[in-house]
């Protein structure tokens, strides 16, 4: 195998397994399991992180079969018509997989480099088929898998029986192995096939645009009308990639439009719209088929004289973006190549959208789907100066650039990320709202890190037990139950507890963009309601264009308020809120309290603030909820008493471990109540601690009790 990449190369393995049976791959990894160490895995060769420093490499080019079967037994497989399934073993590469579907009359949703192996696809995949087919990822179906915990084979999801390996068994919890890899498949088990849905080959038309810019004024200009103009009124078979580099003294813009179809096409039949409007005359154009797409990207052909002579070293990371053409985002990428380290650094814009967005951020493990063009920050050098300080600069000069962007990017690629402390910073931000469930899966897969070269996982999130939900009408009194309870949780001994309000960054979003006071939105309760009906617009229409940006306001409150057991949170607006975000957060516990509060007690208390005129508020009784919080509260009687006892009853409880327990015990799952108890038997509790949990309970008020325990049993 020859290793691609050029950080790889300077690392120096223990040793480099190349196993030809799966069961090698087996021994290597209870090898590792015994020793209490790590392995790193190589593909394709292009992971920066595939050989590390005095650690055993596993070398999967032997496993390069691939197998398309006959549409009759995929759509039996599948249960559903579909293309052809392709059964695609883990050392195959690219170019490979493309000639051999291309040959049946079919393709898979890969990359654009030939050379490029299991990582791609396992952690993601960004392709010209992006925006009709989805990412690579999108198109697995089932895999099998050396499992790192046990060194057993198992499988997940829709795998031929003829090419599942001898003794493989289907996974226990085989969705979420699936789920897991489809977008972070390099961490939970070392790979060993996996199954795509294969679509119809296409035939493409490529057509390039090469335009120097005179100043970066220009450059902003022409930024903005490939985004607005032609990027964004292309069709999904259409795509545009653009590239921002340095040549010849002068900044220049390429553009490369494809068009792909079933059928034949030509130059003249094209219908990627009107885009010589803007552009201007092209420099050329190609018709190819899918595997001669691989020869037609800029940065291999025509950029610097073409990048494919290997006489060259290179580093990149990537950002996903949204309108590229907004002065604030087309500055920041043209001040990146202005102070650019090495002449051959660029930046390359591949198109995304289409059937990209299609598929739920949750729905597989890669969460970024939200995104107009992934934006690929690439530092080239002459390969003799690899390991220099010009190499040094190219790759400070990669970080830089994506440290610039963070703010106004939509999330990271995680294909390239490894064990680089600065990459750590950047994994947190490589999977959407899927880091929660991702960390919980990598502890229960990979318990002893044997994968811990891979892209790096948090090995926990957070330290919250418990997660309160406080929801309820305007004037219910959230804010004010919320504060009793935190002070009742933080005189609890070993507690830390901390309330946030949701809307305090919608909050800050408003004012920077209004010129509001986010001082007096955030503590003047008179001033919030004055804006409240242009923040309430402000808020939709954010949400209009950031569909996931309620799971992201809830993840940033939860990972912001890491180091605490008990976390309240404040100013959620949507209906079933456990139901909704309960999976971001499979290692605490999410509960709901809903304050209800009488028409005439949330009049009485908006009054108080002298808005009593205001009318967008519901006027009307307490609304009806078609769901089922976890607790309501009714908060009509004055004074902190009621919100202490319903603490004392309802939320305490929960922290106590011993008295839930025991509760269980008597009140079941079903949740009988105490009025319905007449006599319980209860084990497992010295005598003096059960009857003060239960009389915490309220069972000192049970007319019989009788209350068995064995004390040292």
């Amino acid at each position: 195998m020859a290793v691609k990449n050029r950080e790889a190369r300077l690392h120096r393995p223990a040793a480099i397994m190349r196993p030809t049976e799966v069961r090698h791959v087996q021994q290597c990894v209870r090898w590792a399991l015994k020793h209490g160490v790590g392995l790193t895995v190589i593909g394709g060769g292009h992971g920066g992180q595939c050989l590390w420093p005095n650690v055993v490499a596993v070398d999967m080019s032997n496993f390069n079969a691939i197998h398309i079967l006959p549409e009759e037994q995929s759509a039996q497989d599948l249960n559903r018509n579909s293309g052809p399934l392709v059964v695609v073993e883990a050392g195959c590469k690219t170019g490979d997989i493309i000639g051999s579907t291309m040959g049946a009359g079919v393709t898979v949703p890969l990359g654009s480099r030939p050379s490029v192996g299991a990582g791609l696809w396992l952690q993601g995949g960004i392709g010209h088929l992006a925006r009709i087919h989805g990412l690579a990822c999108d198109s697995i179906v089932g895999a099998v898998v050396v499992s790192v915990s046990s060194g057993h084979i198992v499988y997940a999801g829709c795998v031929p029986s003829q090419y599942r390996p001898a003794g493989a068994v289907l996974a226990e919890n085989e969705s979420d192995l699936l789920w897991a890899i489809k977008g972070a498949g390099t961490n939970f088990g070392i790979v060993v096939s996996v199954t795509f849905e294969s679509h119809k080959a296409l035939k493409f038309l490529t057509r390039n645009w090469i335009l120097p810019l005179k100043n970066s004024r220009e450059a902003e200009i022409k930024l903005n009308e490939f985004d607005s103009v032609v990027a964004k009124k292309l069709t999904r078979n259409n795509s545009a990639d653009a590239y921002l580099y340095w040549d010849a003294g002068k900044l220049h813009l390429g553009v490369t439009v494809y068009e792909s179809s079933t059928k034949e096409i030509s130059y003249t039949t094209h219908t990627s719209g009107d885009v010589s409007a803007v552009l201007g005359m092209e420099h050329g154009y190609q018709i190819v088929d899918a595997v001669g797409l691989f020869d037609t990207e800029m940065y291999m052909s025509r950029m610097h004289g073409g990048h494919s002579g290997g006489k060259t070293s290179s580093f990149k990371r990537c950002v996903f973006l949204k309108n590229i053409g907004e002065a604030n985002i087309a500055n920041r990428l043209i001040a990146a190549i202005e102070a650019r380290p090495a002449s051959f650094c660029y930046l390359h814009l591949l198109h995304g959208g289409g059937a990209v967005t299609d598929i739920a951020p949750e729905a597989t493990a890669f969460g970024c789907r939200d995104w107009d063009f992934a934006c690929v920050i690439t530092s080239v050098w002459p390969r003799d100066q690899d390991g220099g300080e010009v190499a040094q600069a190219a790759v400070t000069w990669v970080y830089s650039v994506v440290e610039d962007l963070s703010s106004l990017s939509c999330g990271v690629y995680g294909a390239d990320l490894g064990p680089d402390p600065r990459d750590a910073a950047l994994a947190a931000r490589a999977f959407g709202p899927n880091l929660p469930r991702l960390a919980k899966l990598k502890r229960d897969f990979d318990p002893h890190n044997v994968l811990a070269y891979a892209c790096p996982l948090p090995r926990a999130t957070t330290k919250q037990r418990l997660i309160i939900l406080i929801t309820g009408e305007s004037f219910a009194g959230k804010d004010y139950c919320a504060e009793i309870w935190l002070s009742a949780f933080n005189r609890c001994s070993g507690v830390k507890a901390k309330v946030v309000s949701i809307s305090s960054a919608t909050k800050r979003e408003y004012a920077v963009a209004t010129g509001a006071s986010i001082t007096l939105l955030l503590n003047d309760r008179t001033y919030k309601e004055q804006h409240r009906e242009a923040l309430t617009a402000f808020f939709n229409e954010q949400l209009k264009q950031r569909p996931q940006m309620l799971s992201e306001q809830f993840l940033d409150a939860v990972q912001a308020a890491s180091d605490v057991d008990v976390l309240m949170i404040s100013g959620m607006r949507e209906d079933a809120p456990v139901a909704r975000y309960s999976h971001l957060v499979p290692d605490s516990r999410l509960i709901e309290v809903y304050i209800e509060t009488s028409q005439q007690t949330r009049q009485i208390r908006r009054g108080h603030y002298g808005i009593g005129n205001y009318t967008s508020h519901n006027d009307g009784p307490p609304k009806r909820l078609n769901y089922r919080p976890t607790f309501t509260f009714h908060n009509n009687k004055p004074g902190t008493n009621p919100p202490k006892q319903f603490f004392e009853t309802h939320l305490l409880p929960i922290l106590h471990t011993d008295l839930e327990r025991l509760t269980k015990q008597l009140l079941g799952e079903d949740g009988v109540g105490v009025e319905d108890v007449n006599a319980m038997v209860v084990a497992e509790f010295p005598v003096h601690q059960g009857r003060e949990l239960l009389r915490k309970r309220g069972f000192g008020r049970v007319g019989v009790q009788s209350l068995l325990v064995f004390e040292d049993a």
